[in-house]
């Protein structure tokens, strides 16, 4: 059984950054200055494990640790300090000056034969390979779609409407064990792993770690809604096809229904998401906010730099 809803217990720290937040919530030790955040890597794991944890304080928390921390100013000041660094480093490395529609557009072509992370575990990975992405996904995977219901909120219209559809789909439409949480925890049970929710926060790569805080910062700011919806797009567009590959994957190294069955319901579902965010989700806030037309494309295009960075370190790892 899934234990997806407990709070999870605080990481092992990675840098002087995340000693100093994580020391601060478990024994209330001093904060780190929100100086020293200019100068450590935007991607590293001592900015994004710090990151991570402070915004982890808006999902589930950390067990012994209080509540009311959540919005404690000192620490929302060193939070500030992060996700400036990280959100700078972002724009200067995954800005395009294509348009919105070419960068849309380049998401829908597909190569013949690719040599992402979803072609890899297609073609040659094996069950270890399977499980140490699913370790990794877990970050983000067992509370998918909570860092998108952020922006709800945000949105009016056609692209309220069309956001709320798509969440009601992944919040299972009603039903329970039709989460996609939960199927992503079921996925877990048939790869042998641990469903606990943040059990797996210690084996998160820096990548991931950034990626999954991508998420929350752009929901989390409202002057930031049309980049998360620029992610959300590129989440959604490219989906299908990949989740099609991986559930081939799981076929093929007899990974268990479970697990083969939470990507054929994403190339299903993801199929229709596509299209509703690209007319519903854009084109409504567009038609509002017209001049959010380039936070959609930083968005889109922030997304695929994590995401090629995952792979990179994931393949690398593998290869060696």
């Amino acid at each position: 059984m899934s234990r997806h809803h407990t709070s999870p217990s605080l990481p092992r720290a990675r840098g002087e950054l995340s000693a100093g937040v994580i020391g601060f919530l478990r024994d209330g030790c001093a904060l780190p200055d929100p100086d020293a955040a200019r100068a450590v890597d935007p991607y590293g794991d001592d900015l994004q494990l710090a990151l991570y944890v402070c915004y982890e304080l808006h999902y589930r928390g950390f067990a012994g640790v209080r509540p009311e921390l959540e919005w404690h100013p000192p620490l929302l000041a060193v939070r500030a300090a992060l996700e400036d660094r990280f959100l700078a480093a972002l724009r200067r490395d995954a800005t395009e000056a294509s348009s919105l529609d070419d960068i849309l557009d380049g998401l829908l072509v597909e190569p013949v034969r690719g040599t992402g992370l979803s072609w890899f575990l297609q073609d040659q990975g094996e069950l270890r390979h399977l499980r140490d992405y699913a370790v990794q996904r877990s970050l983000y995977h067992l509370k998918e779609a909570d860092p998108h219901a952020w922006v709800l909120p945000r949105l009016s219209g056609r692209a309220k409407a069309g956001m709320a559809a798509i969440e009601y789909d992944e919040f299972g439409a009603g039903r329970a064990e039709r989460v996609h949480a939960q199927l992503f925890a079921d996925l877990m049970t048939d790869l042998g792993l641990d469903t606990t929710y943040g059990r797996y926060l210690d084996d998160g790569c820096a990548p991931m770690l950034a990626l999954v805080n991508q998420m929350s910062l752009f929901g989390l700011h409202r002057r930031l809604r049309g980049a998360l919806v620029g992610h959300f797009a590129a989440v959604e567009i490219t989906s299908s096809p990949a989740s099609r590959r991986l559930a081939r994957a799981m076929k093929r190294t007899g990974a268990g229904p479970a697990a083969e069955f939470f990507y054929t319901e994403h190339v299903e579902a993801d199929a229709v998401h596509e299209q509703v965010v690209r007319r519903d989700v854009i084109g409504g806030l567009l038609e509002d906010e017209p001049g959010l037309a380039g936070d959609v494309a930083f968005g889109i295009t922030a997304t695929s730099y994590l995401e090629d960075r995952l792979g990179d370190r994931l393949l690398k790892d593998w290869r060696a």
